[in-house]
């Protein structure tokens, strides 16, 4: 907490809105967004790979929140102020990090793609510029951001090797994803069925329960994507840049109105259940990863005839 206070005093309205944005970064969108650009326009094997170990660190993550019940700095030290930005996405307990592990196996996972060190460095870079935004705005302390970077290096650097080497086996990814949804399963019921400690607050708990059952409908659409992408769509990732483009506007489009208009009706339907979360991203991901694709098929050969035509 020492070291917050005086970062605290460090604070500037300049430093303020740029750490504010650095720390964006870490968010859940654009972890999504990365995702889904690099699954339809780039590599489908790199695409699964970073939302694997995204997912299995959330996971990780989240579950930690729940077990140590360590909250945010600001109720752990009378008159330590936040950046007041910050505290719309600091919704969860403060032990460990989650923005500091989403860019973690994100910038990690770029960096092992990358063949060119100059890249590497930067990916590092960011990574080390968005741990340090979360204890400058106040919302999470060192040992926080440590274990973050620490878990989510550890689990990039451990698995990249195994989908490296087992990447043509179709089976290798069935049974990664198939032990995926048995962990978070099992996460969902220790979320439901564990009773909140002493310590705990039950704003920070509930959002866990929460993250619990989204992470179930996430990993759910993960497995329905690679099964159903295989046998029905089998996309080819190539095309024309108008068609990268087109691909990844109106599918990022698609995707954030499923992510938007149907929370309200679906907590509606679930009479405020969290089953409406898991649902709701669960389509998010089938959709996007599974349905749209079988559109792309159309784009790559309408580019052909084009380029034949005036050749």
């Amino acid at each position: 907490m020492d070291f917050l206070v005086w970062l605290e005093g460090l604070r500037t309205p300049f430093l303020d809105s740029l750490f504010s944005l650095i720390t964006l970064l870490g968010d859940e969108p654009v972890f999504t967004v990365m995702v889904l650009v690099l699954f339809w326009c780039v590599d489908k094997k790199k695409g699964y790979f970073l939302l694997y170990v995204g997912l299995l660190g959330t996971i990780v993550n989240q579950w930690l929140k729940m077990l140590c019940c360590v909250p945010r700095p600001w109720l752990r030290r009378q008159g330590f102020t936040i950046v007041e930005s910050a505290r719309a996405a600091a919704t969860g307990y403060s032990f460990p990090s989650g923005h500091t592990q989403n860019i973690t196996v994100t910038g990690l996972s770029i960096a092992c793609f990358l063949r060119r060190w100059g890249g590497r460095i930067a990916c590092i870079a960011v990574i080390l510029l968005v741990g340090l935004s979360r204890m400058y705005l106040g919302v999470h302390t060192p040992a926080d951001v440590l274990v973050s970077l620490l878990a989510g290096t550890a689990l990039t650097l451990g698995l990249y090797p195994l989908f490296q080497k087992h990447g043509q086996n179709p089976r290798f990814f069935v049974l990664m994803f198939t032990a995926l949804l048995g962990f978070s399963l099992l996460f969902v019921l220790y979320a439901e069925l564990a009773p909140f400690p002493a310590n705990a607050v039950t704003e920070f708990s509930e959002q866990g329960v929460k993250q619990a059952y989204t992470m179930l409908g996430t990993v759910t659409g993960l497995l329905a994507v690679y099964l159903f992408e295989r046998r029905f769509v089998r996309f080819d990732e190539r095309a024309v840049l108008w068609a990268q483009l087109l691909k990844a506007a109106l599918g990022l489009a698609l995707v954030v109105a499923i992510r938007s208009g149907l929370k309200a009706p679906l907590l509606a339907l679930t009479g405020g259940h969290n089953a409406a979360h898991a649902i709701r991203y669960f389509l998010m991901f089938f959709v996007g990863g599974g349905l749209w694709p079988m559109t792309f098929r159309f784009l790559p050969r309408a580019a052909r005839a084009r380029t034949g035509a005036e050749g």
